[in-house]
């Protein structure tokens, strides 16, 4: 009973390496384009509908962030692009036929954001109060849409259907089929949320950071509660979509499932394993609790689990215990980013005032680092669960790779480019936030418009 633990030809490494590095970067900004249009909104309405001058400062703040983030993920998705074709010309070669049909819708909802995106940003000085917020709704569901187009193209690849091969090539497609496999209604919502969540808590931090430097004035208040409401509010739905998922993925794909919960043979009354390290037909350094992983799977320990074992060895995912700490990470993250949301809950439940105790702030503060790993994890357990198949079940992974030559250059070209371009997504915003602070700089910064936020300080009043 060994460890499945595959050597992938030489080639698949440094660019499955740059593949992952690419996306790792690239989901962070598509989080934001997903979900901070609704965050802004939010606070958009809440200063129209109550004339709260500091949720319509907090808004425009959050248009002009928005629009930087925004600006940096199309770069890093233009390049996601082209490392489709350049890095895996037998993916697209063979499949392309349907696999490019999600990309090209996301393509749509991307150009209507960034066109809305730039109306939003442009009605400040111009548009009535409701035309001006109904302007950004159209931010909201393209980023939604979007995220569906390209969480199905991710799915497909999961579940491969609505096609039909002709000498192996793709000789018919069925779109409808394509798109909404049957990985796409549990994998769809498990990744917007997974957006929300992200969007909410690191936004929340920045302020969070403020509470915790003694900032204690409605603005920082407010810019705290909205996403991190936002991001309490997902948390607990995305354990329920979570479950479902992981369901899901044990009867779909049962040999991810098996690295996924350490289970070797195929066996009934499966011990559900927290931690742990799988090695020689043993789990070291683990909590197991009997019949537990059964009873997820099919609600009853009699409940059959599919173990690695029952396929060969070539066609196991590697680092199986890599995939397992993921998974168990991403959970663990989820339930206590969940509890930080129940928290606060209970305490504006019954006080409606925001935890101002440093045995919160300080966790707050350091939840969009979190989530933002949970959801890294997330994407580990998803791709390299599904290996050795880059379109599961049908085509490896090693015989979609390029043969060309020079992707360790590539590789270490994209690392130090995404590099920079996350020290000057992190120093833009930080500068504009200095700016903000600085005594007589509000009146400057904030645009005039017909209803609102006027120039001045209006931002930081004291509480």
């Amino acid at each position: 009973m060994s460890t499945p633990l595959l050597v992938v030809a030489e080639g698949a490494i440094p660019a499955r390496a740059q593949m992952g590095a690419s996306l790792g970067f690239h989901i962070i900004f598509a989080c934001f384009g997903i979900a901070f249009p609704a965050v802004v909104l939010i606070a958009h309405w809440i200063g129209i509908r109550r004339g709260n001058q500091v949720a319509l400062v907090l808004a425009q703040r959050w248009s002009k962030v928005a629009a930087v983030i925004f600006a940096v993920g199309a770069v890093s998705g233009t390049v996601l692009s082209y490392e489709l074709g350049l890095l895996w010309p037998g993916l697209m070669g063979r499949y392309g036929a349907a696999f490019g049909i999600p990309f090209a819708i996301e393509g749509i909802w991307f150009f209507v954001e960034a066109i809305f995106t730039a109306i939003y940003l442009y009605g400040w000085r111009r548009l009535s109060p409701w035309v001006h917020w109904w302007s950004g709704m159209p931010m909201v569901v393209a980023g939604i849409l979007g995220a569906f187009a390209v969480v199905a193209a991710n799915s497909w690849m999961n579940q491969p259907s609505g096609f039909t091969l002709q000498d192996g090539r793709i000789a018919s497609v069925d779109p409808w089929s394509v798109i909404f496999n049957r990985a796409t209604p549990y994998e769809t919502p498990h990744m917007v949320l997974a957006a929300y969540m992200v969007v909410g808590f690191v936004v929340a931090g920045v302020y969070a950071v403020g509470l915790l430097r003694g900032r204690r004035d409605r603005y920082h208040r407010l810019g705290f509660l909205i996403p991190f409401g936002v991001g309490a509010v997902a948390a607990p739905i995305q354990v329920i979509i979570g479950d479902i998922l992981a369901r899901a993925v044990a009867d779909q794909q049962p040999i991810k499932f098996a690295a996924m919960e350490l289970v070797d043979n195929t066996q009934r009354g499966a011990t559900e394993w927290l931690g742990g390290i799988y090695w020689n037909g043993e789990v070291y350094f683990g909590i197991g609790i009997p019949y537990l992983d059964s009873i997820l799977v099919g609600f009853s320990p009699n409940t059959e689990v599919i173990g690695w074992n029952s396929v060969a060895p070539e066609f196991r995912p590697p680092l199986a215990n890599l995939i397992h700490l993921s998974f168990n990470g991403m959970i663990a993250i989820g339930m206590g980013l969940m509890v930080l949301g129940a928290w606060q809950a209970w305490v504006w439940k019954f006080r409606r005032e925001v935890l101002s105790t440093r045995w919160f702030l300080i966790p707050a503060a350091l939840a969009g680092f979190a989530s933002i790993a949970a959801m890294e994890l997330g994407w580990i357990v998803t791709e390299v669960g599904r290996q050795p198949w880059i379109v599961y079940g049908l085509l490896p992974t090693e015989d979609a790779v390029t043969t060309a030559g020079g992707v360790p250059v590539t590789l270490a070209a994209t690392v130090v480019i995404y590099g920079v371009l996350t020290a000057t997504s992190i120093a833009v915003p930080w500068l504009m936030g200095r700016r903000w602070r600085a005594p007589g700089a509000a009146g400057e910064d904030t645009v005039q418009t017909p209803y609102g936020p006027r120039p001045g300080r209006v931002g930081e009043t004291p509480a």
